[in-house]
């Protein structure tokens, strides 16, 4: 009995030493992992940051041309028609470019990083050439086509990227980077209206931007910890992204929100020129103006993404549709009125309108293949791109005929479908993988 309780004495220290030794490691085990949970938080933050910056400066050459439109038709003597195709290439450009990227499935079998670097210095190098060397619509258009051609490699990319970055917060995170591409887009008519008087100057400064862009995401901008090695290229991946109901339900509510977004982008501005130009007001205030209203759709995509992440993204594009359709049936009432109160409404459209386009993204890599969500991403757009050359097209032949009070009226049915489609998707049982069950 004494020999056995000496024993016991004897092992009891080491065991004591044992059990300290291995909550010590525990804690130390502990304190790493959160640690690194804590570096990894703060690099997904600094990562969305740095990429959304680039995408503004990336994707700033998209209307790099119709901020300058007014010039360029005194210059070259343009009809409206010839106008309208100085942004109609652009959109052109980027379905021929997505086309061909989701078909070779760039995004997913090349680092997304070097695919974004290159064609966003790509795009500014035909920005360039367009601003230096253009001195006819024949010259420009076929330049504006190639700057949108190799943003195809911009957007998309950037999307997969963050989608390593972010398991959860995803909404918010790809708010704050279609916000940040909806500033980028504003921002050339905000160069145009407080920049130099020769627009050449301008559309140079432009590129230049985008050139910082693309570098920003080469030297500071890596893949994050739920990146997938590189997918093997598989051209049947293009079809099955349609098989998917829960994908193709999203992406048909995407469909009608590109119905109204680009077109609202394109004519607004034109919009608010006559409107003000009719009251006799300074000019550079509808320069100022159309960056102010398209850039209120950065506050938008923001805000959505915040709370798309807690109440459900179905809910929330569904209502971002129900008030910029609204506002596509209002908007025109306001023409020739009181440039406060035109301004105000477009700015609530500027917001809502774009308000939800990061969610329907974030539906596709939440419904969609992990190993290819470039593709099906890629694939979204460039259905999405296409839809619009034939909106854009439209308004100002309806213009033409009902003025402008009547015009942005044809743009209603969009949001109308696709809040149809949304409230579908929220009914299915796959609607339970959207925000982690906030559909």
């Amino acid at each position: 009995m004494s020999s056995s309780r000496t024993a016991r004495r004897e092992r009891f220290p080491q065991l004591s030493r044992g059990l300290f030794a291995a909550l010590c490691a525990t804690i130390c085990g502990l304190q790493n992992g959160l640690n690194s949970s804590t570096e990894r938080f703060k690099s997904r933050w600094q990562t969305l940051a740095l990429l959304a910056l680039a995408e503004l400066l990336g994707m700033s050459l998209w209307f790099s041309g119709s901020a300058v439109v007014s010039e360029l038709t005194r210059e070259w003597n343009l009809t409206g028609s010839t106008a309208s195709w100085l942004t109609l290439s652009v959109q052109i450009g980027f379905v021929s470019g997505t086309l061909l990227s989701a078909l070779l499935n760039l995004p997913d079998i090349i680092s997304p990083r070097h695919l974004f670097t290159v064609t966003a210095i790509a795009a500014a190098i035909a920005n360039c050439a367009f601003g230096w060397f253009a001195h006819d619509a024949s010259a420009a258009i076929p330049l504006r086509f190639l700057t949108g051609m190799f943003l195809a490699g911009v957007y998309p990319p950037a999307m997969k990227i963050l989608a390593t970055w972010f398991g959860r917060g995803r909404g918010l995170a790809l708010g704050t980077l279609i916000g940040a591409l909806t500033l980028g887009k504003a921002t050339p008519y905000l160069i145009n209206g407080i920049g130099s008087t020769n627009w050449r100057y301008n559309v140079m400064f432009v590129s230049l931007l985008a050139v910082v862009g693309g570098l920003l995401v080469l030297i500071f901008v890596n893949d994050g910890p739920f990146a997938l090695p590189a997918a093997r290229f598989d051209w049947k991946q293009v079809g099955r992204v349609f098989h998917n109901r829960g994908v193709r339900l999203a992406n048909l509510g995407y469909l009608g929100h590109m119905w109204e977004l680009y077109a609202m982008w394109t004519w607004v501005p034109f919009m608010i020129r006559a409107s003000l130009s009719a009251r006799k007001s300074d000019p550079s205030l509808a320069e100022v103006g159309s960056f102010l209203v398209i850039g209120c759709g950065a506050i938008g995509c923001v805000v959505a993404g915040l709370v798309a992440d807690r109440i459900g993204r179905t809910v929330v594009t569904s209502a971002a549709m129900a008030i910029s359709g609204s506002c596509c049936l209002l908007i025109g009432f306001l023409f020739g009125a009181n440039p406060v109160a035109l301004l105000i409404v477009a700015a609530i459209w500027g917001a809502s309108v774009v308000a939800d386009s990061a969610q329907f993204s974030a539906c596709v890599t939440e419904l969609g293949d992990p190993q290819y969500l470039g593709t099906a991403l890629t694939i979204q757009t460039s259905l999405g791109f296409l839809l619009t050359t034939i909106s854009i097209e439209l308004i100002p032949h309806v213009e033409r005929i009902v003025g402008w009070r009547y015009a942005f009226a044809v743009l209603a049915p969009g949001p109308l479908f696709g809040v149809i489609a949304m409230l579908r998707l929220r009914m299915l049982p796959e609607a339970e993988k959207i925000a982690q069950g906030k559909k």
